[in-house]
């Protein structure tokens, strides 16, 4: 079984393609003074999101691919980009480890 940034990695050198993220639908999240809170229903699992993870969060979840969400994000902060991907990654592990989201090849219907 592969941990989170492995299977991201793993997309993008087997498949040729990014990975997307997929809400779970169990949870909700709204934004609250510009930064996003989760919580997924069926566990009570909570989750807070900084502003910059809000970001992060609010790309991921339009339906972008984990390399357009980088590309989008490396543009607005001044960060190098394996520091950038390192975060988006760590996110993403942390959201998927906690049952908030799942993650697909991009080219996976969900």
């Amino acid at each position: 079984m592969f941990r989170v940034p492995e299977l991201l990695n793993y997309c993008a050198k087997v498949f040729g393609v990014s990975a997307r993220v997929v809400v779970q639908p169990s949870v909700i999240y709204r934004d609250v003074s510009g930064e996003f809170v989760l919580l997924n229903l069926q566990s009570g699992v909570y989750y807070g999101l900084d502003a910059i993870g809000s970001r992060m969060w609010q790309l991921l979840t339009e339906q972008r691919d984990v390399d357009e969400v980088c590309a989008i994000l490396i543009d607005e902060y001044e960060t190098s980009s394996d520091v950038l991907r390192a975060d988006v990654d760590r996110l993403v592990s942390e959201l998927a480890e906690k049952g908030l989201v799942s993650i697909h090849r991009s080219t996976e219907p969900v």
